[in-house]
Order: C-alpha cells, then structure tokens, then sequence
C-alpha cells in the first residue's frame, strides 16, 4: 500500500489530478485488467504468505492501481477503500461484485479528495469547484457497467424531432428504440408536447416516477415509457431491437 510516496495536492488543481490518476487506476483494475485483479482477490489463495483478510482495492496517482492490506496505522494517512472484497468475490457473480467495488471505490475517490480539501482548508469555492470538476467525469461505476450519461449540454441535441424522446447516448441505436425518458422543460412548445412529457415521466407497468439512473424504454405503438425491469428489458438486449412493443401493445395484436 502507498505510504503516500507522492506530492501531496495542495490546489483544487493538484486534487483534481491526484483524483483523476486514481480513477483512471480503478478503472483499469475493472476493465482492461479484470482478470489480473480477480485473480489477485482469491479468497482461497494466500496473498505474499500472509493470509487474505480485509483486502483493499487502491488506485495510485500514477495511474496504476494495486490489491493489498489495509495499512497498521489507526487513523491511516488516507481514508481507507472498501475492507474485504475479496470474501464477497466468490459469492456473487463476477458482473455484480465488480459494479459493487466500483460503487465503493467511487465512494473513497471523494473521501480522498474531500480529505485533501480539508486538511489544507478549501473555503466553500474551492470545494464547489473541486466537486464541479470531478462530477464532470464519469463515475467509475458508469464506466464499468456501460451507463455513462449523456452530458447535460448534448441532451437537447439527442432529441428526435417527432416524439422528443432522447435515445441512448455514445452509441447508435435503431431508430424506433428509445432508451430513456425526455427530460421535463421549462418551455411553452404546446399541450400536447407536454402531454408526451407527462407520459414519459412515469412507468406504464408500474406508475413510479422517472429516475435518472434507471434504465427506460419507450414502446413504437402506444409511446408509452417502461422501467426495463418491468418489462424484463436489459440495455444489452434493447441494442438488438428494431421495433419494440410493450406486452399490452404485443397481447393486442396477438389477439387480432
């Protein structure tokens, strides 16, 4: 584990990019090196003859990341990751535990930074920008489970002029399928515009409201908007659709 060997960041600047190395290092430990860090986290193995207890995934400013103990000091210089990801590992799929260490290792990513900013007194403008910039990256869990958003300033470009649904960002999708639901505006473009917008804005199956992490699909025939849970729809398997049909819309036409 780093005994922090590295300069440490005194400017919004320098913690910006200290954050931006580690990231990089957790996203590589999730991706691109899967296997090597899935291996490194056999709870049945022992790690350097010491036996495997609370292991720890750090990502380095360097842009490198590394599997190892928590450090003996208490308190430790750094806030500490997640402890133990490596008794989880055999106990859930491989999908579900890397998005559980993301979701932690995004956690420590702010700890760090925030732990920077107070240790060298950042007033309120500092941390505000310091956050501003940092949440203009993806979070390492978007990035490891393929639901990085479309940025805030292309979302108005995104829209069809037809319906006003905005389709998947990054990648591109069949025509008739609509991946998520239109944001809500504050403009007077006519009723039946905002009736659409309505629509979009709660789950035909279910009725909860629209929440912008959860992945939403439009059907072609009645344009109403669904959970793609409640309508067992995976973003993966809504790449392949050309034209989709809700189960009212597909029941109906069965029946004709």
């Amino acid at each position: 584990m780093e005994g922090i060997p590295h300069p440490i960041p005194r400017t919004v600047e320098e913690v910006f990019s200290d954050f931006k190395g580690r990231r990089a290092g957790l996203i590589k430990a999730l991706s691109t090196d899967v296997e090597k860090f899935y291996q490194q986290c056999d709870p049945d193995t022992n790690f350097v003859d010491i036996e495997k207890e609370n292991l720890c995934l750090y990502g380095l400013p360097n842009e490198t990341w590394e599997v190892n103990l928590p450090v003996e000091e208490v308190p430790p210089e750094l806030p500490e990751p997640a402890l133990g990801i490596n008794f989880a590992r055999d106990g859930m799929q491989e999908k579900d535990w890397l998005s559980l260490v993301a979701v932690h290792s995004d956690s420590w990513l702010l700890a760090v930074a925030f732990y920077f900013g107070a240790r060298f007194g950042f007033g309120k403008n500092e941390r505000k920008k310091l956050f501003q910039m940092i949440n203009e990256l993806p979070t390492i869990f978007e990035v490891v489970t393929g639901t990085v958003k479309q940025p805030k300033d292309q979302s108005a470009s995104g829209k069809s002029k037809s319906s006003g649904k905005v389709s998947r960002p990054s990648e591109p999708q069949p025509k008739a399928v609509k991946m998520s639901p239109p944001p809500k505006e504050d403009d007077d473009s006519g009723e039946e515009e905002e009736e659409d917008d309505e629509q979009g804005a709660t789950c035909g199956a279910c009725g909860d409201n629209y929440g912008a992490d959860e992945f939403w699909i439009c059907c072609d025939v009645c344009e109403k908007w669904f959970h793609g849970k409640c309508v067992k729809i995976t973003p993966a398997k809504a790449e392949h659709i050309k034209q989709y049909k809700c189960p009212s819309c597909s029941n109906k036409r069965a029946r004709v």
